[in-house]
């Protein structure tokens, strides 16, 4: 079964809603048969590249007084699935993020360049928008990281890749993450408590379709198989 994660490294839920959902797919009996793909999401592609910001400053200009108290809330919530979370970090255009991480899915090292992407922004607080920083942190999670410059020096590598998965999260109805979509057919929207994620895996796994036999069988049918043992 394969589970998609829509998500953007600068948002909060998203941090914490893998974390709940790891915690439900680590107990989950049928882990082993999951596959999780991270999809692209930009919450804010209008950002100049390169350039970037206090978060304070962003929340206070769309929450006003609010905003502090919704940043203790989700500090509260981080601390409470054992994540470190800093109030101190800056915004940035992630297209270079998501790029990377298109290769990183590519070479099957994706979640480990997503945690070291979390990581540095929501437990760190590093600026991690400038091509040095994706490049040392693309080397953290084993890519090469000369590979890693090329593409990051590349505006349109992997570009097309981001932008799709952005396409397909629209025509999905998701104009907001993280959004997951277990099985191509079930839909979770936020970072929903573990026992969500819980009750969402066992759903999915629990409502697959049998696969219906398409063609002829028996020894005569074209397109005859292999069995396990060597025998066809």
């Amino acid at each position: 079964m394969r589970v998609e994660i829509w998500g953007d490294i600068v948002c909060p839920w998203c941090y914490l809603g893998l974390a709940r959902f790891e915690k439900a797919l680590a107990a989950f009996p049928h882990r082993e048969r999951v596959e999780v793909v991270h999809r692209s999401f930009e919450l804010d592609p209008s950002r100049e590249p390169g350039a970037t910001e206090p978060i304070a400053e962003v929340l206070g200009r769309r929450f006003g007084p609010q905003a502090a108290e919704m940043e203790g809330r989700l500090v509260a919530l981080a601390e409470a699935e054992g994540l470190a979370y800093r109030s101190d970090r800056l915004v940035g255009n992630t297209l270079d993020a998501h790029r990377l991480l298109q290769l990183a899915g590519e070479r099957g090292l994706q979640h480990r360049l997503l945690q070291g992407l979390y990581a540095a922004n929501f437990a760190r607080g590093e600026d991690l928008f400038g091509t040095e920083a994706l490049v040392r942190l693309a080397d953290e999670a084993g890519l090469d990281p000369a590979e890693a410059r090329r593409v990051l020096d590349d505006p349109a590598a992997y570009r097309d890749a981001v932008h799709a998965d952005q396409r397909a999260a629209a025509q999905l109805g998701a104009n907001g993450v993280p959004f997951y979509v277990l099985d191509g057919r079930f839909g979770v929207s936020g970072g929903q408590p573990t026992e969500v994620f819980a009750e969402a895996l066992t759903r999915a796994w629990g409502d697959r379709q049998p696969l219906t036999p398409l063609g002829g069988t028996g020894e005569a049918a074209d397109g005859a198989v292999c069995g396990p043992d060597g025998a066809c």
